[in-house]
C-alpha cells in the first residue's frame, strides 16, 4: 500500500464538549487538487454507514442528519492531517468513524476505525469524590492510631524508668542539688530516719 491512514482506535468524549477524531496519512505522491478525505459513521446499534464528511480542496461537512452543523474540518492536508471535531457530542453518537483519504493514483489503504465513548463527566467527578471521602476518613483514622501508639510508647517507657529507680523524689519536689546515684539517695534516707529515731528517745517531757 503506497497510502498509509491514522486514527485513534478509541476515543472519549463529554457530553456538551467539543472532541477531536485524528486521523493522519501518508502517501507517496504529491498532494494535489484530487487530494479527497471522508469520513463516515456507524452508530453503536448497527446499521446503514452515513457519510458525514467531504473533502477535497475545501471542506463540506454533512448538511443532513444527526451531525448537521456539528462537524468541523481541524486538519491540514499539507501536514497530512485529516482530522475533524465534533460540536456538542451527545450519547447517541456512540458508535464507529472511518476516515478515507485518496490521493490519486493512491487510493488503496488500509482502514482504520475509531470507537467514540460519550459519557457524563459528572461520573469521573463522583469517581474522584469517592477517592478523596475515603482519604478524608481513612488519614484521621491512621493519625488516631499514630497518636495513640506514641501514647502508650511513652507510658511503658515511664513505667519502665520507674522499676528500674529504687528510690525516687517525689513528683512535686523541685531541688536544685546535683543528683546523686540512686544508693546515695537510699542511705541518706535511711540516715535521717535513724536520727529523727536517736531526737525524739532523748527528750522525754516531764
Amino acid at each position: 500500500l503506497s497510502l498509509e491512514i491514522k486514527a485513534s482506535p478509541k476515543v472519549r468524549a463529554f457530553i456538551g464538549e467539543q472532541v477531536s477524531l485524528k486521523c493522519s496519512f501518508k502517501s507517496s505522491s504529491p498532494i494535489t487538487d484530487s487530494l479527497t478525505i471522508d469520513w463516515t459513521y456507524r452508530p453503536l446499534t448497527g446499521g446503514q454507514m452515513e457519510a458525514i464528511f467531504h473533502y477535497q480542496s475545501v471542506p463540506y461537512p454533512t448538511t443532513v442528519g444527526k451531525f448537521k452543523d456539528r462537524i468541523s474540518w481541524v486538519g491540514n492536508v499539507a501536514k497530512g492531517d485529516a482530522s475533524i471535531a465534533i460540536q456538542s457530542p451527545v450519547v447517541g453518537d456512540n458508535g464507529t468513524f472511518i476516515c478515507s483519504v485518496k490521493n490519486p493514483p493512491d487510493v488503496y489503504h488500509n482502514i482504520p476505525q475509531t470507537m467514540l465513548t460519550v459519557t457524563e463527566r459528572g461520573l469521573s467527578f463522583q469517581l474522584t469524590s469517592a477517592v478523596l471521602l475515603s482519604i478524608l476518613v481513612f488519614l484521621p483514622s491512621v493519625i488516631v492510631v499514630v497518636l495513640l501508639l506514641v501514647r502508650m510508647g511513652r507510658k511503658f517507657g515511664v513505667l519502665k524508668e520507674k522499676k528500674k529507680s529504687g528510690c525516687k523524689k517525689s513528683s512535686i519536689e523541685v531541688s536544685d542539688e546535683p543528683e546523686h546515684s540512686e544508693a546515695d539517695n537510699c542511705l541518706g534516707k535511711l540516715r535521717n530516719w535513724c536520727l529523727n529515731c536517736v531526737d525524739t528517745d532523748e527528750e522525754d517531757p516531764y
